[in-house]
């Protein structure tokens, strides 16, 4: 698996608490704007820091995903079987954001045609990993420590409703994501008010993280950083501009990445132009906006989950909108 450091490039220093998500909320002292604002700061820091990274005259090509290569694409290994077991709750996004990142992986093909693209099926947030690269006698042990549990945590967005808005493209060497950013009371319908906001998705990651706690699950999430994202692409060959994928030569060539960042780019324009709150204050475009729990409650997910895989265990309780 690509080597990725995931570090919170949000600007401000958070307090170390015993939740990992509850220093955030208490830096930005509950304030949802305040807590956009690191969202939102930590997602463009980072396209800022890969895209310099990417341009770099000694950029050493794409970072590849060796088991996805194994497990698909143009050296395929039939034989292969990932070992890599994990226990997840996911967000799966409505069928309005799914139709959205259709749309955008459709662009990114046009300018990278041998790019991996996540099946739309399979798209996800995570709101919690709870473990992740394990055996599977381990994952079935925590499995079972949950049994009393997962229902209630699955079936939490019932009534605690995260809303995400402000998609954007973010990306680094290895892949690229639809970032989301919680909400602050920016052009409200279904009957939300502002106080709605006030629950944001870093609360329901910290009420989730507390729930496993008093569980006795050890939660051994890989990031706690600012982020709401659904990987769409990744990358497994050293070539996705078209010709022999594994001539890296192609990828070295600056002209090739310079236009790369620049469709990236072209698209994230078009997003905050189609898909963010107006000005106006009208409602959003659909798939500019989407509550964790639409349509489907979280997915108490294991198995082989890398790429959108393994098995669901439960499936929380979805909600639609009234006015729906």
């Amino acid at each position: 698996m690509a080597k990725i450091v995931y570090e919170d490039l949000s600007g401000t220093s958070t307090p170390v608490t015993g939740n990992p998500y509850e220093g955030l909320i208490n830096a930005c002292h509950g304030d949802p704007k305040v807590i956009q604002e690191r969202y939102s700061t930590h997602r463009l820091t980072r396209n800022a820091q890969q895209k310099e990274k990417i341009l770099s005259e000694d950029f050493q090509g794409w970072l590849l995903d060796e088991y996805l290569v194994k497990l698909d694409g143009p050296r395929k290994d039939a034989t292969f079987n990932d070992p890599r077991y994990c226990l997840v709750f996911w967000g799966r996004p409505p069928l309005k954001v799914r139709n959205l990142v259709d749309i955008v992986q459709s662009k990114l093909k046009d300018a990278a045609p041998d790019l991996w693209l996540m099946p739309i099926n399979c798209l996800h947030i995570t709101v919690m990993e709870v473990a992740h690269s394990k055996s599977k006698d381990e994952i079935a042990a925590l499995t079972d420590m949950l049994q009393p549990h997962f229902k209630r945590i699955a079936d939490y967005t019932q009534a605690h409703r995260a809303r995400l808005i402000k998609p954007l493209l973010s990306y680094d060497s290895a892949a690229l994501a639809l970032s989301f950013v919680p909400a602050a009371g920016e052009s409200l319908s279904h009957g939300r008010t502002v106080k709605d906001d006030t629950y944001t998705y870093h609360h329901l990651r910290r009420d989730s993280h507390a729930a496993l706690t008093e569980s006795s699950v050890p939660v051994g999430s890989r990031y706690v950083v600012p982020s709401a994202h659904i990987t769409i692409a990744r990358f497994n060959t050293p070539n996705v501009f078209g010709g022999d994928p594994y001539d890296g030569s192609i990828t070295q060539d600056i002209k090739k990445r310079k236009h790369w960042i620049n469709e990236i780019e072209m698209i994230n324009k078009w997003l905050e132009a189609e898909f963010w709150p107006q000005e106006d204050g009208n409602s959003i475009k659909p798939g500019g906006e989407w509550t964790v729990g639409e349509e489907k409650g979280l997915d108490f997910r294991h198995g082989t989950l890398w790429y959108g895989g393994g098995e669901t265990i439960y499936l929380g309780e979805g909600f639609v909108h009234a006015e729906e």
